[in-house]
């Protein structure tokens, strides 16, 4: 049986190879459009994955053998290297770096991946190989679009990727959500998500947070899941909303989600 962490590696290689093929053939003008991070342009998008590669591959490598993981300064360092970087070597740094995260990643054995714990500094324990990679999937996914958007308005997360990250999307509503925008207002939405099908609640209170199904929601919203995502991650502009996501009910509209969702 695949575990966790190796479903969720397999689908961070194909998620790259993907990228990665397109990458390789744009050129200045295509590495300088705005991208879909609104005060990023592509190369700036790739530039964030590349140096995140590099700094999570540390992270592991310091962790397996017992050096320590990068400090601040550290990551400070790399990340003004790759600040300075042209359009053309953040595109190609990019391949390199992931390229050599994933290799190492798919380089681990079963029980490694298992028993495994690194250290991050921000979360209440060490983080194991499957919540590490969940992350790094997340965050991928979500930049890769920013990307594809830029050529492609339609663009959507991959099924495979939108299927995992639905089941760790609460871990990051109470970072992401915004309930202040609904000005005191407490709202329960049910939601069913297609690709996969699933039902569950979004409460917005004092807080945001995943329930279960409520049984009188103030709406109903029907929407893909990688929509609902997007939406979570702040990329639900109008203009990249399919036509099939619909909100019913009178205590809530798609415009107060995405004030709730802001994104970053």
């Amino acid at each position: 049986m695949t575990d966790r962490a190796e479903q969720t590696i397999r689908e961070l290689r194909a998620e790259f190879d993907a990228l990665a093929s397109k990458v390789k053939g744009y050129g200045p003008d295509e590495l300088t459009r705005p991208s879909g991070a609104a005060e990023w342009d592509v190369s700036q998008v790739l530039s964030h994955l590349g140096s995140g590669a590099e700094i999570m591959l540390a992270t592991l490598d310091g962790t397996l053998d017992g050096t320590g993981t990068p400090d601040g300064d550290a990551m400070r360092a790399i990340w003004a290297r790759w600040d300075s970087m042209s359009p053309a070597e953040r595109a190609e740094g990019f391949v390199t770096a992931n390229e050599a995260l994933l290799q190492r990643l798919e380089g681990l054995d079963t029980q490694t991946r298992e028993d495994l714990r690194v250290e991050l500094g921000f979360l209440p324990e060490p983080a194991s190989v499957a919540t590490l990679t969940g992350m790094r999937l997340s965050e991928f996914a979500h930049h890769s679009w920013d990307v594809e958007v830029a050529f492609d308005p339609s663009a959507q997360l991959p099924e495979g990727a939108a299927e995992l990250l639905l089941d760790q999307a609460g871990g990051m509503l109470g970072f992401l959500g915004k309930p202040e925008e609904l000005g005191g207002r407490r709202v329960s939405v049910a939601v069913r998500t297609t690709s996969p099908d699933r039902s569950f609640g979004l409460d917005v209170g004092e807080a945001v947070s995943i329930t279960d199904v409520p049984a009188e929601p103030d709406a109903v919203l029907t929407a893909p899941a990688e929509w609902f995502l997007r939406l979570v991650y702040g990329r639900h502009s109008p203009e990249h909303t399919p036509s099939s996501v619909d909100l019913s009910g009178d205590g809530v509209i798609l415009d107060d989600l995405r004030r709730v969702f802001p994104g970053f």
